[in-house]
């Protein structure tokens, strides 16, 4: 993969650790980051204050990818497909605005189809779509031991009941894009 020719996709849904264990897992991702934006807290966040739910930054993760090899759209079909975009500020027994469903565009195009997946995507859930969309602020790296979370502690107690599902997820909707 040519650095010159990848793209970014920034999205939240829910904790960052089950985000970046689905988007490791698909072909034509370079890179997985996890981390917070979308707080008004001035200065670098630390993971304490997040789980505050003070700062109005939520977990994220910036999935670097080969637009050659998948394309955002399916960037998008996978992160909408893997968590519950209909539940506003939780994912499972993950409560607060730092754990909503989001969308952080990076530019004008982004922010297009973010729109109309969600669009397309509304009829197959019975309650409506919370995901927001918004213009990405500045991204803040997590701490290192948030980075790789699921790949450095797969057999962690959150990790088999939290995680496993949305990877079982993963590879039944998405078999075709997987590495």
């Amino acid at each position: 993969m040519n650095n010159k020719s990848m793209e970014t996709a920034t999205v939240g849904g829910g904790c960052f650790w089950c985000t970046e264990a689905v988007f490791q897992e698909v072909k034509g991702i370079k890179e997985v980051i996890s981390g917070y934006t979308g707080g008004t807290a001035p200065g670098k966040p630390t993971y304490r204050e997040i789980c505050s739910g003070l700062t109005g930054h939520a977990e994220v993760v910036q999935v670097i990818f080969d637009p050659s090899v998948i394309s955002y759209d399916d960037i998008l079909l996978i992160f909408m497909t893997t968590h519950d975009p209909t539940t506003l500020n939780r994912q499972g027994a993950d409560a607060g605005t730092q754990y909503r469903s989001v969308i952080y565009y990076h530019n004008e195009v982004q922010e297009k189809k973010a729109h109309a997946i969600i669009n397309e995507l509304q009829n197959v859930y019975d309650k409506p779509i919370v995901t927001e969309i918004s213009p990405l602020g500045t991204f803040y790296e997590a701490e290192e031991y948030h980075q790789d979370y699921y790949k450095n502690n797969s057999e962690q107690g959150y990790c088999q009941v939290v995680i496993n599902p949305k990877l079982a997820k993963l590879r039944k909707l998405h078999a075709d894009k997987l590495l």
